[in-house]
């Protein structure tokens, strides 16, 4: 108990009595339990579930280098059955990182964050996640997607360096009241379209598309180990991401036989826009020329069989994952050269590519010290 000696007071030898506590006010009470129920109020909310996902820049992987598996560092790109050479330099693929799922939606506090952060972009769940698409399903998708890649990667790569392999495509369904019920049948191998033969599933629509819906197209055909041909007329139908496109009414697999082992390690990034990096990274190791120079290079872009270059999404946080890592060559499809934006470092030197040629040729020209000028650049905005 407190207390308080009086002789100071009355000028004589006085004694502790006691003093009482000091009181603390009603208001002050409920305004210290008010401002503490709003923080906490507010600290919830910042955490409550949106509508939205963030995009972020992700980690960046060197084709050319090694990953830890089962705590032993591996060659991320190994190659057997042909002579392989030493590398300098760095052939970095890029990812994006996602934050959120359907199951659990990024919090009002990321995206509000997200909002001010120019290396990110906040995007409805729909954009990600169609209805009814889990994250597992999403995953198990960009899974497929990603070891696809690394099949026409090498389909790309053997394509450039002019070593034969066989492709096929085989007819794993046929759409009910299409063009095709009752002339291609499950397991038919497709080989050509009028005359020409056919690479890879992108060569495939290519030449549907080429061909047009105006007459019947021939296709060659496997059926039972015959070769014969079918006719049919293409239709227009609209696709997912609202273009027309011309189709046969088929589903089809393509499967390809190498004459040489590649293995690729890398868990955990899925999607196929590393199909460039991977083929540029097969071609550098299988070649007695060094691609990069020493210079450390970035890039993205889907790949076909025939070496085309792909659009992919999330560009502009690859950029700057790409700048991050200390890329001072970035190469990207150039589809995509518009969606960079602006307050992209000026670090890297942005080169637009439509094939693996081009990619090659950029790299060619910028180690070699030829004429770097006369090669296109995206324009940042």
């Amino acid at each position: 108990m407190s207390t308080v000696n009086l002789s100071d007071v009355n000028g004589s030898e006085g004694r502790d009595i006691p003093r009482s506590a000091p009181r603390i006010s009603r208001k002050r009470v409920v305004t210290t339990g008010s401002a503490l129920v709003a923080v906490v109020a507010i600290g919830v909310l910042l955490l409550v579930p949106t509508g939205y996902v963030i995009e972020q820049p992700g980690p960046v992987y060197d084709t050319l280098g090694a990953v830890t598996v089962e705590d032993k560092e591996v060659p991320m790109i190994e190659i057997s059955g042909t002579p392989s050479y030493d590398t300098t330099g760095s052939l970095n693929l890029l990812t994006v990182s996602t934050v959120g799922t359907p199951e659990y939606p990024a919090s009002i506090f990321g995206v509000a964050s997200a909002w001010f952060d120019r290396t990110k972009v906040v995007l409805p769940l729909e954009a990600l996640f169609p209805p009814s698409v889990t994250a597992e399903e999403r995953t198990e998708q960009n899974r497929v997607q990603m070891v696809d890649s690394q099949q026409t990667a090498i389909a790309a790569a053997l394509t450039e360096m002019g070593t034969p392999f066989d492709t096929t495509l085989t007819v794993t369904a046929v759409t009910d009241e299409s063009p095709a019920v009752g002339v291609f049948e499950k397991d038919d191998i497709v080989t050509s379209v009028d005359g020409q033969p056919v690479h890879d599933l992108v060569d495939l629509r290519g030449k549907i598309a080429a061909h047009g819906v105006d007459s019947p197209a021939t296709v060659g055909i496997l059926r039972d180990g015959t070769a014969t041909e079918v006719k049919i007329t293409p239709v227009i139908v609209t696709a997912s991401d609202g273009t027309e496109v011309a189709v046969m009414g088929i589903s089809v697999v393509v499967s390809y036989t190498f004459p040489i082992d590649v293995t690729v390690q890398l868990d955990r990034v899925g999607g196929p826009s590393a199909g460039m990096m991977f083929a540029l990274g097969i071609i550098d190791k299988t070649t007695p020329d060094n691609l990069t120079g020493g210079f450390d290079i970035a890039g993205t872009g889907t790949i076909s069989a025939s070496g085309a270059v792909g659009a992919i999404g999330g560009v502009r946080q690859k950029a700057f994952a790409a700048a991050a890592a200390g890329a001072t060559i970035f190469l990207l499809p150039t589809a995509n050269c518009g969606e960079l934006g602006e307050g992209i470092p000026d670090s890297m030197e942005i080169y637009p590519v439509e094939t693996l040629a081009d990619s090659l040729h950029v790299l060619d020209t910028v180690t070699s010290g030829g004429d770097v000028e006369s090669l296109p650049r995206c324009e940042i905005g």
